[in-house]
């Protein structure tokens, strides 16, 4: 068997494990003694939002916890992978709260390979309900398993403020690219870099390390301040990757259509061009960005080619790669592996 047949078995039986602990939590959410004796309607409903929404994806930001903590303790206790992974879970119910939302707010019309939730007939804004209960599985979690822990209150804290970032981030997405309203003046680095940092790399880089330092017992200032500074910059990069995939990575293969160009959104992909665009590319850019017509989009992406924001896109790719594994490689504060590991599942990704 290959070195590569191995690494793939050990990360499948790894997600394995990681899934069962999913059904364990999720039951508990919905059987909470807070809830009484609820119908089985509202059970099997609960049931099939949480099965729908969360443990589907590449799981990345979840699994990420445990990677965290085997670098830090090599030899980690049943208990202490247990709770790594139940935090692992608090950061993919964060994750499908965030997406659930997203969707509805962007219109969008598939997630993983499956309708939004909220396109589901049945379900349609009831979705805006099931975004808040998934949110407080988080809590309800945290509860369950982490209340008798001298760090409980900062595990609580870091998800409250993880939250707000995010939510910050969101909020400058959808203020700055209004739908109906094309301002490409507004569409700058500088406003690009923050709702990006903001919107997603705290949460989707940042948080998982935070969570597996802290149930770890690191509590090392130098050694925070450090993986916040390479988690966020990796954050950024994972964002411009996306973006770039939203145009010309494959749906049927990503798992989900690009709307980026109909939805108006501020993306790397236009700041880019906007920076390069001639007077009748920027006019044409002007006359089609955050329309709907499948013609004004196909003319968008042409104008990205045009402006050779593909190969723009595999140069800044190459060039992050190099200054974050600089970045990892000079730091002494936290074993390397706690970056590499997370660099290693997004650099040169597909989907």
């Amino acid at each position: 068997m290959t070195d590569t047949k191995k690494a793939k078995g050990v990360e499948a039986a790894a997600k394995q494990e990681f899934l069962k602990v999913f059904e364990k939590l999720r039951d508990e959410i919905i059987y909470d003694k807070c809830l009484g004796d609820q119908p089985q309607l509202a059970i099997d409903y609960a049931k099939k939002m949480m099965d729908y929404n969360t443990p589907h994806g590449k799981l990345n930001r979840g699994m990420a916890v445990l990677d965290v903590v085997k670098a830090i303790q090599e030899d980690a206790s049943d208990e202490l992978v247990f709770k790594a992974n139940v935090l692992g879970w608090c950061i993919e119910f964060l994750q499908a709260y965030f997406l659930v939302a997203d969707d509805i707010m962007d219109g969008s019309i598939t997630r993983r390979g499956q309708p939004c939730w909220y396109k589901l007939p049945e379900i349609g804004m009831n979705a805006v309900n099931d975004g808040i209960y998934l949110e407080n599985a988080i809590y309800l979690t945290l509860r369950n398993h982490f209340r008798s822990e001298p760090y409980y209150a900062r595990l609580m804290e870091l998800f409250h403020e993880v939250t707000f970032q995010t939510v910050h981030g969101q909020m400058l997405d959808l203020i700055t690219a209004p739908i109906g309203t094309v301002d490409l003046s507004r569409y700058t680095i500088d406003t690009y870099m923050r709702i990006v940092t903001y919107k997603t790399a705290f949460y989707s880089f940042y948080l998982p390390v935070a969570c597996g330092m802290v149930v770890t017992g690191v509590e090392d200032d130098a050694a925070l301040s450090t993986a916040r500074e390479i988690l966020l910059e990796m954050g950024q990069y994972f964002q411009i990757q996306d973006d770039y995939l939203d145009a010309f990575g494959d749906p049927e293969f990503i798992g989900k259509v690009g709307t980026d160009i109909e939805d108006n959104k501020c993306s790397w992909l236009v700041v880019k061009a906007l920076s390069k665009a001639t007077a009748e590319h920027r006019k044409l850019l002007e006359e089609h960005y955050g329309k709907p017509e499948p013609e004004g989009v196909a003319k968008v992406k042409q104008i990205y080619r045009e402006l050779g924001l593909e190969k723009d896109f595999q140069d800044y790719e190459a060039e992050s790669y190099k200054k974050l594994c600089a970045k990892i490689e000079q730091q002494t504060v936290l074993p390397k592996s706690v970056f590499t590991s997370l660099l290693n599942k997004i650099y040169k990704r597909t989907k």
